[in-house]
């Protein structure tokens, strides 16, 4: 499945430089990961508090967005290639990338045409994705990234929604509502299918030709 995520190992070799001044001063793959959230939970905080009021600041959405992903990449590279995996960053990795997702859709909410159920209908079902794409380990398979709308993905949409909602005043035309409420959470339920699929299929037994 084409997913945002299929551009990661390009996106790293533009960061790999920054990675390793990173490393050589001392910052840690798990300071990098808890700074995200925190972000996250503060931007997704104050924009579910005035969002409603101030829909401007849902521009802060795409800008973080990106700056995230980014975030994203430093941390996971630097727990890879500069020796700092740990089971505590494992866990980190896992739930904070949970947490800040929730954060950062939650305040749209506010914007319409959603809404509580379309918008938490998205959170949990992407919590679920998740969910089937870390339990691979536990079953002696890779950590699943598969799409569609993997974590890279609803990233790009809901920066892009963030954008178009700061533009327009916080109110959507009303097709949209179609998206969130249906074809999102097809996709999203296709990713929950093809992470499971692919976890079990890398613990089958290889037939021989």
């Amino acid at each position: 499945m084409i997913s945002i995520y299929q551009l990661k190992p390009a996106f790293q070799g533009f960061l790999r430089p920054l990675v390793r001044r990173l490393a050589a001063v001392g910052v840690t793959a798990n300071a990098v990961t808890i700074l995200a959230m925190i972000v996250s939970l503060l931007i997704g905080g104050w924009l579910f508090v005035v969002g409603r009021d101030a829909p401007v600041w849902y521009l802060l959405v795409p800008l973080w967005m990106l700056l995230r992903m980014a975030l994203n990449a430093v941390d996971g590279m630097l727990a890879r290639e500069f020796g700092q995996k740990t089971p505590l960053g494992a866990y980190l990795n896992e739930l904070s990338d949970v947490v800040s997702d929730a954060a950062l859709y939650l305040p749209f909410v506010w914007v319409v045409p959603f809404g509580w159920q379309v918008v938490c209908l998205v959170i949990g079902l992407a919590v679920v994705s998740e969910m089937a794409g870390a339990l691979g380990p536990m079953i002696g398979a890779p950590r699943q990234y598969n799409g569609p709308m993997g974590k890279s993905d609803r990233a790009f949409l809901f920066g892009a929604l963030g954008l178009w909602a700061g533009l327009a005043d916080g109110r959507l035309p009303d097709w949209i509502f179609w998206i969130m409420a249906v074809v999102v959470p097809l996709c999203i339920l296709l990713n929950i299918f093809n992470r499971i699929r692919s976890g079990l299929a890398a613990i089958s037994p290889r037939k021989d030709p």
